[in-house]
C-alpha cells in the first residue's frame, strides 16, 4: 500500500490554485504526475498524493515545477471563483471512473506525441533525401553542360578545318586554270599512248603479280562471340519516392554488408591490444581535432565506431570533423545517428543533444537549407533557452529565411 502524503499546502486566488507537495527526499526523476481538468495525482514510490479537485481547471494552461525537494503546481481555474476547499467529496465509483479517464487521457497524449515524433523523423529523412537528390541533379546538369560545351567546341574546330581544306582546294584549282591550256591539250594523247603500251606489253606480268598478291593475303578471320557476365547486386534497388521504406531497408542492408566485409581490415590488425579500445581511439581523435588534423581525427573515430557503434560521442565528434572538412552530408548523417543514440532525451544527455543539433543545423545552413537548420537551432534552444549565442544565430537564420521568401 502506498503512503498517502497529507502534509501538503495550498493557496488560491480568483483564477489560480497553488499546491505544494513535499517529495520526501525522492529524486525528481522518480516523480510521475497525472493531471486532468478535475484530477491530480503525484506518485513517487512509496508515497502518493491524490486529489479530486473541488472545481474544474484548465489543464493546458497549468504547469508543474519539480525540484529542491518539492513539487509546486500552478493550476488555472476555468471560472474566476474562490473554492471552499481543495478536495471534493465523491463516492468510490466516481473516483474510480475519474482515475480511469485520467489514465486513458494520458495514454492518448503519449500516443499522439509518439506519432508526431515519428512523423517529424520521417520528415527530416525526406528532407535529407530531397537535398541529396537536388545536389545529384545539379552535379549531373553541370557535367552535361560541360559535355555539350566540349561537343560544340569540337564541332566548331571540325567545321573550321573543313572550310580551310575547301579554300585550299579552290586556290589550287584556280592556279591550274590560270596557267593556260597548251600543255594540257596534249596530255590525253600521251596518256592513251602510255596506256596502250602497258596493255600490250605487260599483260602477262600483271596477271602474275595479281596471282602472287592473292596468295600472300591471309585468310579472313572467323566470326566469334565474346561472353560478358555482370556481377549481380546483392539487394534490389527500390524506387526513391513511391517506396521509401523499401529503399531505407535496402540501404540498411547495404551498410550491414559493407560493415561485415570491413570487420577484418588490416587497420585493426596494426593496432596494439590496448589500442583496440573505443575510448582510447576517441581520446586520440579528440587530440587530433584540437591540433587541427581533422582527417586523422576522422580515421580515429572510424576505427572506434567499427569497434563500438553505440557511443553517441563518436558520431557527434566525427560530424564536427566533417564540418571542418566541408563534408556536409556526412556531418548531417553522423549528427542524426548521434541523436538517435541519445534517446530517450534526459537531463544527463542534454549537452550532447545540444551539440548534435547545432552541428546538424550548421551543416543544413551551409547547404542553404535554412528551414531545416532553423529547426535544429530551435531544438537546441529548447534544451538551453538562456544561451544567448544560440538565440542570436537562430535570429540570423530567421532573417535569412524572411529575406529569401
Amino acid at each position: 500500500m502506498p503512503l498517502i502524503v497529507k502534509d501538503h499546502t495550498w493557496t488560491q486566488n480568483q483564477n489560480t490554485v497553488y499546491i505544494s507537495v513535499p517529495l520526501k527526499g525522492v529524486k525528481p526523476a522518480s516523480v510521475h504526475v497525472i493531471c486532468t481538468d478535475e484530477y491530480l495525482k503525484v506518485s513517487f514510490p512509496p508515497f502518493l498524493f491524490e486529489v479530486f479537485l473541488f472545481g474544474s481547471i484548465n489543464e493546458e494552461r497549468s504547469e508543474a515545477r519539480i525540484g529542491n525537494g518539492v513539487a509546486v503546481f500552478t493550476l488555472q481555474k476555468r471560472r474566476d471563483e474562490s473554492w471552499e476547499q481543495l478536495f471534493t467529496n465523491i463516492d468510490k465509483d466516481k473516483q474510480k471512473q475519474i482515475r480511469e479517464q485520467a489514465v486513458l487521457k494520458v495514454q492518448q497524449k503519449e500516443a499522439e506525441k509518439s506519432k508526431a515524433k515519428a512523423a517529424r523523423i520521417q520528415q527530416e529523412k525526406k528532407y535529407a533525401l530531397e537535398t541529396m537528390m537536388k545536389l545529384e541533379n545539379k552535379e549531373r546538369d553541370r557535367i552535361q553542360k560541360m559535355k555539350d560545351e566540349e561537343c560544340a567546341r569540337a564541332t566548331a574546330e571540325l567545321d573550321f578545318w573543313r572550310e580551310t581544306q575547301r579554300k585550299t582546294a579552290e586556290e589550287k584549282e584556280n592556279q591550274q586554270k590560270t596557267r593556260g591550256t597548251g600543255p594540257q591539250d596534249n596530255q590525253p594523247v600521251n596518256q592513251k599512248t602510255v596506256t596502250l603500251m602497258r596493255n600490250t606489253g605487260d599483260t602477262t606480268s600483271g596477271q602474275r603479280s595479281r596471282k602472287q598478291t592473292a596468295k600472300d593475303l591471309p585468310a579472313p578471320r572467323s566470326a566469334g562471340c565474346i561472353q560478358i557476365s555482370f556481377t549481380p547486386r546483392v539487394f534490389p534497388t527500390a524506387l526513391r519516392e513511391s517506396r521509401v521504406p523499401e529503399e531505407e531497408e535496402w540501404l540498411k542492408k547495404q551498410a550491414e554488408a559493407r560493415r561485415a566485409v570491413d570487420t577484418d581490415l588490416a587497420e585493426l590488425d596494426d593496432l596494439r591490444e590496448d589500442e583496440r579500445n573505443p575510448d582510447w581511439l576517441k581520446e586520440k581523435g579528440d587530440k587530433l581535432f584540437m591540433s587541427g588534423n581533422y582527417q586523422a581525427a576522422v580515421n580515429a573515430y572510424n576505427l572506434a565506431i567499427k569497434l563500438n557503434r553505440k557511443i553517441p560521442a563518436l558520431f557527434s565528434n566525427r560530424a564536427a570533423c566533417h564540418l571542418k572538412l566541408r563534408n556536409l552530408h556526412k556531418a548531417i548523417e553522423d549528427s542524426s545517428q548521434a541523436l538517435e543514440l541519445l534517446k530517450p532525451a534526459v537531463a544527463a544527455n542534454a549537452s550532447a543533444r545540444l551539440k548534435a543539433h547545432v552541428r546538424r543545423g550548421t551543416a543544413f545552413c551551409e547547404l542553404e537549407l535554412y528551414v531545416e537548420g532553423l529547426q535544429d537551432y530551435q531544438a537546441a534552444l529548447e534544451i538551453d533557452p538562456h544561451n544567448a549565442a544560440l538565440r542570436a544565430d537562430s535570429d540570423k537564420i530567421c532573417e535569412i529565411i524572411q529575406g529569401t521568401t
